[in-house]
């Protein structure tokens, strides 16, 4: 049934899924589809939560990193990357491990070190809700994937209220942050009759310095013998810019939602604290239609989507650009990637009585990359185009069915099975000769070599939620989940040194080579929350998450055997250098527990002051060779007291993350050591106008993020030059102000 108040439906939508018995308000302006209900939906499992709207407003000015915004999730770390494009981590399991869904739409990162990550293609400015499973998500909302899922959509298009006839707004922001020099802005303008809407947001911003850490970690010098001068406490290859553009069109007949939505992305400079390269160059075109029917059985939604990124990498302004003699100079390394993904999903909600709903679905995706580095001088790097992956193809058709029952008042079940078929395939390769490291040889070999892979794979999963009282809910649940290789896991082939350290998915500054033999992942988790909390839900909250996974086929590192030099003995005993790795099968388990709370501390006519914590721990274990999994995050979590009264909210958070001493011994991962970092923030809402100010790292602490990788900001990247054993700063004090005026 349509009624009043579209403009809210996903994220209500996304309520729905986590809390049943979410009814929407009446006071919201503009149609909706009824998403009210008492059951579980496609999008709910044990362990789901929304991002508030709270919260996406009050860190948007103090982050360009849309991933960023879901940092206080419980069993949720970041990865560290460039400036725009962390990775998030759920329980151990990261980047295509997880499936992350912006706006519908299932996005590819399109390079060798995976700089264009699926929330790196949407500005936080622009994010209007999110949702993260980090435990055991529906087969309806998983698939490809062996970890927790992501949902983040943008603002649904606004509709005028009946009678009103048109409605006219706007939004502008500003933001800068101090560290790194960061200044940005968004602007969105929607116009709207009863039934159709039109709405752009666009966003820009450019960090012009590198950021510094909070104290010195190095000496300070020349970035390159080619390059300028980097201070001691200056993280090199830091900088950023982004700008980015969307369009979203909204039509209303009768029972049916049509949805357009078109976005363009331009990043020309992304600096890579963590990798040999840094992005020159991202340009990405979106194009995503949705059609949303309500009819008296139930619901259908349906959408096609397609979405094309080039992307380019070389050195940046701190890193050594100009290799070889002057007689026969090497200009960089440039390398190019062109990705393009097609998607289209068809999903129907039946209603078959009123305690049992039937969930089917259809999905589709085609993929293709090539991946292309061309010649740039010198003997090793010409005269050819390196193909480091030619014509690769990746397709994906899934089916699925949920099912679901309330069987009692107190006790709710949902069982899910999904079939997934992964097709794979490349263009034979060549490498920038046939001369040198055994590039020739190499090629050929992989050429001769049957490409062609099939995966069948299967998901399943059982859910329940029990309700003894108001009080209290218990959910439950066992997942089984798989995943197929990426194609750079299993299609890149050279084991010459330079071209594998060039092809990182990991931030760690070792050197990768891909793997045709290799399986899909299936992971088996079982997973239990305990959440306790008051009637209303309002003045205080418990909640608890123990989760054991074990992984079949993880694809793992092992230290390479090739008849190049970099895979000779010396590299399978290195202890404290960059070392060279194939991806292989292993087996691996994880396990946890996550824990949150809040409480009202007091209520009175000087506001409300709430305290807020939250504690995740997960080891990691390689159950083949005894290692531990690399990028584990160790015990962290984060204590807070919010105040609030009228349009005012102050926050002082205290982050505490533990020592990280178990590390990969394959990888020869870095130990870091503990730190707690103390962050304020304030807003205050006047009318139409949002004030936010704040200051990251108060104390001005030196830290080492666990999972912020190998420092490769600066030097002679390309080479073996770069010392080893320094790990990514994290940033040092920065302040930030910003104000959002709305029209």
């Amino acid at each position: 049934m349509i009624h009043t108040h579209y403009r809210q439906v996903f994220l209500a939508a996304l309520i729905a899924t986590c809390t049943y018995g979410v009814a929407l308000a009446e006071d919201a302006a503009g149609p909706v589809i009824d998403v009210t209900g008492s059951a579980l939906t496609d999008t709910q499992a044990p362990h789901c939560d929304i991002v508030s709207q709270q919260e996406l407003k009050s860190m948007a000015p103090a982050t360009s990193d849309s991933a960023s915004l879901l940092q206080n999730t419980p069993g949720l770390n970041l990865q560290g990357g460039g400036g725009v494009s962390s990775l998030p981590v759920l329980h151990g399991l990261a980047d295509d491990r997880l499936r992350i869904k912006v706006d519908g739409m299932d996005l590819v990162s399109a390079c060798a070190n995976h700089m264009n990550p699926p929330l790196s293609y949407i500005d936080p400015s622009n994010v209007g809700s999110a949702a993260v499973f980090a435990g055991i998500s529906p087969v309806s909302v998983g698939g490809d994937s062996i970890g927790g899922t992501i949902l983040v959509e943008s603002e649904s298009p606004e509709f005028a209220k009946p009678g009103e006839g048109s409605l006219i707004k706007g939004q502008i922001g500003t933001f800068y942050r101090s560290n790194g020099n960061v200044l940005g802005g968004n602007v969105s303008a929607t116009a709207a009759t009863e039934t159709a809407s039109i709405r752009y947001n666009g966003s820009t911003v450019k960090a012009s310095k590198n950021y510094k850490a909070g104290g010195d970690f190095k000496a300070a010098g020349l970035a390159a013998v080619d390059r300028g001068w980097l201070a001691a406490d200056e993280v090199g290859s830091s900088r950023y810019e982004s700008t980015n553009h969307a369009l979203a069109i909204g039509v209303l007949k009768s029972n049916h939602l049509i949805d357009l939505k078109l976005g363009l992305q331009d990043i020309p400079n992304q600096g890579w604290t963590n990798q040999r390269m840094d992005m020159t160059g991202n340009k990405s075109t979106q194009a995503n239609l949705g059609v949303t029917s309500e009819f008296d059985w139930g619901n259908l939604e349906s959408r096609v989507y397609f979405e094309n990124t080039r992307h380019s990498m070389q050195f940046g302004e701190d890193k050594q650009y100009q290799y070889g003699t002057v007689m026969m100079p090497v200009n960089g390394m440039p390398m190019d990637t062109e990705g393009k993904n097609i998607g289209a999903s068809l999903k129907a909600n039946v209603a078959l009585s009123s305690a049992d709903q039937l969930r089917v679905g259809a999905e589709y995706q085609q993929y293709r990359l090539d991946d292309w580095w061309n010649p740039s001088g010198g003997m090793m790097m010409a005269p050819n185009v390196f193909l480091n992956i030619n014509g690769g193809k990746r397709d994906r058709m899934a089916v699925y069915g949920e099912w679901e029952s309330q069987i009692s008042s107190s006790l709710l079940t949902q069982l899910g099975l999904r079939f997934e078929r992964v097709d794979m395939n490349t263009d034979v390769v060549q490498g920038y000769n046939t001369m040198m490291a055994f590039q020739g040889a190499e090629a050929a070999a992989f050429n001769a070599a049957n490409r062609k892979k099939v995966d069948n794979n299967v998901d399943a999963t059982a859910l329940a939620r029990f309700t003894p009282d108001e009080n209290k809910t218990i959910e439950f649940g066992y997942g089984m989940k798989t995943r197929s290789p990426n194609l750079y896991e299993r299609y890149t082939w050279s084991t010459a040194g330079m071209m594998m350290r060039m092809v990182n998915l990991a931030g760690d500054g070792n050197g990768y080579v891909g793997n045709l033999n290799l399986n899909p992942e299936t992971s088996h988790t079982i997973s239990a929350t305990v959440d306790l909390h008051d009637a209303d839900e309002r003045k205080w909250g418990f909640k608890m998450t123990p989760y054991y996974t074990y992984v079949n086929d993880y694809v793992d590192a092992a230290r390479c055997s090739s008849a190049n030099m970099n895979c000779g003995m010396m590299n399978q005993t290195a202890t404290n250098a960059f070392v060279y790795l194939q991806f292989v099968n292993q087996k691996a388990e994880m396990y946890g527990v996550d824990v949150s709370g809040d409480f009202i501390v007091s209520e009175g006519s000087y506001g409300s002051v709430t305290a807020k914590g939250l504690m995740n721990y997960v080891r990691g274990k390689n159950k083949t060779t005894g290692d531990n999994l690399y990028n584990i995050m160790p015990m962290n979590g984060h204590v807070a007291l919010e105040h609030n009264l009228g349009g005012w909210t102050g926050t002082v958070d205290v982050e505490m993350v533990a020592a990280k001493k178990k590390v990969s011994q394959t990888r020869n991962e870095m130990t870091t050591a503990g730190y707690a970092l103390v962050n304020l923030h304030g807003a205050y809402k006047w009318n139409q106008v949002r004030f936010d100010l704040g200051v990251s790292n108060l104390l001005d602490r030196f830290y080492n993020h666990p999972l912020g990788g190998a420092y490769l900001g600066q030097g002679m990247t390309m080479g073996t030059a770069v010392p080893w054993g320094v790990p990514v700063p994290g940033m040092g004090r920065s302040i930030y102000v910003g104000m959002t005026v709305n029209l």
